[in-house]
Formats: C-alpha cells, structure tokens, sequence
C-alpha cells in the first residue's frame, strides 16, 4: 500500500508540471480516508460500532468522519448487497 501511496504522490507531483503543491496532507487524507471507511463499513454489515472497533476509532469520531463525507453506514451497506445479488453473489 504503501509503495501505491508513494507512486500516487509521484504522479500527482508530475501532474501539477512545476507548479507549488497546496495543502497535500489534507488533500490525501481525504481521498484515502473516504474508501476506507466505505470498504470497512460494508464489511462491518453497516455496524458502527463494529466499524469504529476495526479502524481503532471512537464511535463518534466514525460518525463525524462520515458526515464529513456524507456517507450512510447502513446505506452503504444495503447497496453493496444489492450489488452482490445483482452478481449473483450472496
């Protein structure tokens, strides 16, 4: 993951041709943290708790991030199983 990190940072580096970057820790938190939450709660069923267990989060730390993000822990759930059925996955 890391080695994925290092290239993304590379590339976005090339991608700004010269000009000064602005606020990378901020920019990269967000684009990291948003799936990671979304992968972690769809394995989780939606279960918070669960969820913030996993990331070593406080539960309310989890759902501040998610309303950040403007993300449903169940939501997100149920449509990763509807996606799965639809594939015929159960």
């Amino acid at each position: 993951m890391a080695q994925s990190v290092a290239q993304a940072v590379e590339q976005y580096f090339e991608d700004l041709d010269g000009e000064p970057p602005k606020d990378l820790y901020a920019l990269f938190v967000d684009i990291l943290e948003k799936p990671l939450l979304e992968t972690v709660l769809v394995k989780a069923r939606g279960n918070q708790c669960r969820a913030a267990d996993w990331l070593g989060l406080n539960r309310n730390t989890l759902a501040r991030k998610l309303q950040q993000h403007g993300m449903d822990a169940r939501a997100l759930w149920f449509e990763a199983r509807l996606a799965q059925r639809r594939q015929g996955k159960s």
